[in-house]
């Protein structure tokens, strides 16, 4: 069986941790590092991976990443990554959980996508400063293709090395980590009437799914649910907001991939943002497995999607036929799709993961489907049209931002 299962982990940090910045540390029987490219100052953008297989995808084994300080002064997540590498690092093979969360999935974590900024910030401010942006003056967190509207922007070497690694591995799981508010913030930050975004509320066709893990992260953190720590005028209720509801955004990377966190009235370290201990699990169960021909060979660029879950740009099988969606419990049905070959569907109910721990490991044969198609890249262009009321342009990476929760998706 697999496991799909978000498990709230949240890290006692208070006792044991020096808050001071630190290196990333690395131990070769279990951790990779790399980059993924150069900043406009020539500095690495830095990935640690964490793993049982260091340094290849391994067919069945989800890969998640985590980035934090794309806005150079927002050193919160930085520092908080870090922490969590060195939990990660001292608790493997030596905490149960950790050790088969290690062992299950493949950790990508980046602490600075703007290392550049983060040198450039000198003085402290909880409001702004000039690391805010990259050396060419750019706010990388504006410089994704919207999918909306046309982003008319110099992407950055920042940007296109994030672009590039997202479209090279086969991420199921995101983070983002920011600071200046306490919030947890979820797809889509643009949008029109497709979205229904005229009601001031950009909905994505996984929104349940993206409501259900900010709340599981919010209510499990120490002050985050209360919803105005900040003292803005505007509150969060149950401390999570749609990120269209909080304020319009065109170019954010939450809408080219995953969802974003807001970790702090103050964008430096505050001792206040330490999550409370917990042992609940929250667990949006899924589906997992591959699509496969009449010869059980594995077939790229395959669609599988949920019935009323139709994406313009959707997630397509990478060369090991691998597919994962993130569903909450229920009856759903699934179709794969793949050229040469009629669609498949099938009915199937997917658990609840607090009960057996578990969730769905199904397998698509579509004989005549060709083996060697490729999977087709996402144009960068907008897709959302005003008519499109089934469309979404993102893959479907349901992203859940952990912080200090660990992301508990084990697959076995």
């Amino acid at each position: 069986m697999a496991i799909l299962c978000l498990g709230v982990l949240l890290i006692p940090l208070a006792a044991g941790l020096d808050f001071s910045y630190h290196p990333t540390k690395n131990n070769p029987s279990f951790t990779h590092l790399y980059s993924i490219g150069k900043s406009v100052e020539g500095r690495d953008l830095l990935v640690l991976f964490l793993g049982r297989f260091p340094t290849h995808h391994t067919t069945g084994i989800p890969e998640f990443k985590y980035i934090a300080n794309m806005h150079g002064d927002e050193t919160v997540g930085r520092e908080l990554l870090l922490h969590l590498i060195d939990f990660l690092v001292t608790s493997y093979k030596c905490d149960p959980a950790i050790t088969r969360l290690v062992n299950s999935t493949r950790i990508h974590i980046m602490p600075s996508m703007n290392p550049d900024g983060f040198e450039a910030t000198k003085v402290p401010d909880c409001y702004y400063s000039e690391g805010r942006f990259n050396m060419n003056g750019e706010d990388l967190n504006r410089n994704f293709p919207d999918v909306f509207n046309e982003n008319n922007v110099t992407f950055q070497p920042e940007t296109i090395a994030v672009m590039n690694w997202i479209k090279k591995e086969s991420f199921v799981l995101s983070a983002n980590l920011h600071g200046g508010a306490l919030v947890a913030s979820y797809t889509f930050d643009n949008g029109n009437s497709a979205t229904g975004s005229l009601q001031g509320y950009s909905q994505s066709l996984d929104d349940d799914v993206f409501v259900h893990l900010a709340k599981t992260y919010s209510l499990n953190h120490a002050t985050m649910h209360r919803g105005n720590e900040c003292g803005y005028k505007q509150s969060f209720p149950d401390g999570i907001t749609n990120g269209y509801t909080w304020y319009r955004l065109k170019g954010k990377r939450t809408d080219f991939t995953s969802r974003d966190e807001e970790n702090g009235c103050c964008p430096f370290p505050d001792h206040k943002l330490k999550p409370k201990e917990s042992d609940n699990l929250s667990c949006p169960t899924g589906v997992k497995g591959q699509v496969l021909d009449e010869n059980r060979t594995p077939i790229p660029g395959a669609i599988v999607e949920a019935k009323g879950r139709r994406h313009v740009c959707p997630y397509r099988t990478n060369r090991h036929g691998e597919y994962y969606l993130l569903l909450l419990p229920g009856s759903y049905v699934l179709n794969a799709t793949a050229p040469g070959c009629e669609s498949v569907l099938t009915t199937l109910q997917v658990p609840n993961g607090l009960e057996n721990f578990s969730a769905l490991k199904y397998d698509f044969l579509l004989p005549g489907a060709s083996s060697r198609a490729g999977p087709a890249s996402c144009p960068a262009k907008p897709l959302y049209q005003d008519n499109q009321h089934t469309s979404t342009a993102r893959k479907p990476t349901l992203s859940f931002l952990g912080l200090m929760t660990v992301l508990y998706t084990t697959f076995t």
